[in-house]
């Protein structure tokens, strides 16, 4: 079964169980699922339950796709990812923004837990993602290209829309919450970086590191989505203490109701 037909088999079971045709898709990273709760649900779908979708196996994530409405605009958000680190191709990964895209989304959403790397990023920061590193070590638009699912050369230039990061940081203004501007550097994991790591991260430019993200907005922008991105700083990338997921998913969830806030103002904003 080649993508395109997998990607209709998706998209009809979750029309199947919808009216909402979404224009807005949020995937919410680990420990940031709560946002899910803001919506006015029409349907809430297990990945298990949708065909291909992969299904997620790190602790915060709760494998759920919701659809809705949040501040007036049909969403679907994504309550946790699948991440290369669980076994999962990149392929696999960033499959379900190929159905976001086929069931009408034109404006992604992403969101994610980060190891602040940059000076003076800590643990409780906001950061709007103005750029990425990619660090995978591939690339998930390798091997054949569907010329009807996107171009063979994708222009990476504006990864993330200018015009919605600008939104993005107004919107933190209006609300009154304070958040940081930087480019996240996407490794594989699962392990967490050495000092050594964190080091030469800082000096090739990035300001917080993950293990997601990356591959999604490539396929996204491939899809023609305009992307906006942030980043929950949930612990201090290389430091001095050992660094835990669990520690990761406290500090995510300590910064909830302001990334709540936040993630509500910008789809609020953003333009029909």
């Amino acid at each position: 079964m080649n993508a395109r037909a997998r990607i209709a088999a998706a998209v009809e079971a979750i029309r199947g169980r919808t009216c909402i045709e979404p224009r807005v898709g949020i995937i919410l990273g680990s420990g940031l699922g709560a946002l899910a709760e803001s919506v006015e649900r029409d349907a809430e779908i297990s990945y298990a339950d949708i065909p291909h979708f992969p299904v997620s196996t790190a602790h915060g994530h709760a494998g759920r796709l919701v659809l809705g409405r949040l501040e007036g605009k049909p969403v679907a958000v994504m309550q946790g990812r699948a991440h290369l680190y669980e076994g999962c191709s990149l392929g696999e990964v960033t499959f379900p923004v190929r159905v976001l895209a086929a069931l009408g989304v034109r404006t992604l959403v992403v969101t994610n837990a980060a190891g602040g790397v940059g000076r003076g990023l800590r643990a409780g920061d906001l950061m709007v993602i103005t750029d990425h590193i990619n660090f995978f070590g591939a690339n998930p638009l390798i091997g054949p290209n569907d010329d009807a699912l996107g171009p063979r050369f994708p222009d990476m230039g504006r990864a993330y829309d200018p015009d919605l990061v600008a939104l993005a940081l107004v919107a933190a203004r209006e609300e009154k919450i304070p958040v940081r501007r930087g480019v996240y550097v996407g490794l594989s994991g699962p392990s967490y970086e050495t000092p050594a790591e964190v080091a030469m991260l800082r000096r090739l430019g990035a300001d917080a590191v993950g293990m997601s993200t990356v591959p999604e907005v490539i396929v996204a922008r491939h899809a023609g989505l305009r992307v906006v991105g942030v980043s929950a700083i949930a612990n201090a990338a290389g430091g001095a203490e050992p660094t835990t997921h669990e520690e990761v998913l406290r500090a995510a969830r300590e910064m909830e109701p302001r990334f709540v806030r936040l993630i509500r103002r910008i789809v609020r904003d953003l333009p029909e």
